[in-house]
């Protein structure tokens, strides 16, 4: 395309979702969706421009758990008048082991945002890709409550969620690229793993194209991108969820993109049908010491943010 920026041009074969809780970055980059999490919130939180939502969590004489939703929810309701899209807000990652106590806390969310006159196709409630989170995904789905399932790592993950007919899945790029990057220490030549030959660009084509095979309608959207490279090598993907300084990168340059995922050509493929239940599903998840190791740090992350995001309040 002449004269056309890559953001401009992805955003012909892909849906794009900035990855902040930074209003204004959001307004720059004009995506469709917008993504957050703890760790997103809690930065957000703690800039000057939002200190009134901040304060405003802090004066309510509630539980420390519905202080925590109400900022998540008034962030995600200011975002949502800078996109026309939906925004993802996540579920207490503390309870990543707990299916009624995740159900119980995204019915929760899901009412503060139609107290606030949010139309529930304009929210994704995040929960991580356990099998617990899995399930609990799939009942809010029964209920209508459209679910984005996080810290996805492994093909397993993906099919147990395709299974419970979850909206959307995250599979996190950048950290599978981190885990294989540092496992080979010294051996790693990053020219070799660049582009579609790099680990989290393989793991999000691998579960895109089985996904568009077998007509499994949960969407796909890439997600932690530590380079445009990783980008532009998996544009054609349903949704990406890109950082502010990515899209910085993807909008200063003209180089051509042209997609490179294609949901015909995923349907000529001849790919084996899999389906997991709990025990071959945690067999797999073990098997797979990358997504084992990665999803048990993230939800630690996660957890240790919200504790963060717990003390602001207490402030």
């Amino acid at each position: 395309m002449e004269n056309m920026n890559q953001l401009d041009a992805l955003k012909l074969v892909t849906t794009v979702v900035a990855d902040t809780g930074d209003f204004q970055q959001i307004e720059a980059f004009r995506p469709q969706d917008a993504t957050t999490n703890p760790s997103l919130i809690l930065k957000a939180a703690q800039m000057p421009a939002y200190q009134a939502l901040l304060a405003d969590a802090r004066a309510m004489q509630a539980p420390m758990d519905d202080k925590v939703d109400h900022l998540l929810v008034r962030f995600g309701c200011e975002i949502l008048k800078r996109v026309p899209g939906r925004v993802s807000t996540e579920v207490d990652a503390r309870l990543s082991f707990d299916t009624a106590a995740t159900v119980a806390r995204a019915r929760k969310i899901m009412a503060l945002y139609q107290a606030q006159g949010v139309d529930a196709s304009r929210v994704l409630i995040k929960i991580a890709a356990t099998w617990e989170g899995i399930q609990a995904a799939a009942q809010l789905e029964r209920e209508g409550v459209r679910t984005n399932l996080t810290l996805l790592f492994s093909f397993c993950q993906a099919v147990a969620c395709g299974q419970a007919g979850v909206q959307l899945i995250s599979p996190f790029v950048g950290r599978i690229y981190d885990w294989y990057k540092k496992a080979a220490g010294p051996n790693w030549v990053e020219a070799e793993q660049a582009g579609a030959n790099d680990p989290g660009v393989r793991s999000v084509k691998a579960i895109y194209n089985h996904y568009k095979r077998f007509g499994i309608a949960t969407e796909v959207m890439g997600a932690s991108f530590r380079n445009v490279g990783q980008i532009t090598a998996l544009a054609g993907c349903d949704l990406l969820t890109i950082s502010p300084e990515l899209l910085a990168q993807l909008a200063a340059t003209e180089a051509p993109l042209t997609a490179a995922l294609s949901a015909e050509q995923a349907r000529t493929l001849n790919l084996p049908e899999v389906s997991y239940n709990e025990a071959s599903f945690r067999l797999a998840l073990n098997h797979d010491a990358m997504a084992t190791e990665k999803l048990a740090e993230g939800i630690r992350a996660f957890c240790a943010d919200t504790d963060k995001l717990e003390a602001l309040l207490r402030a």
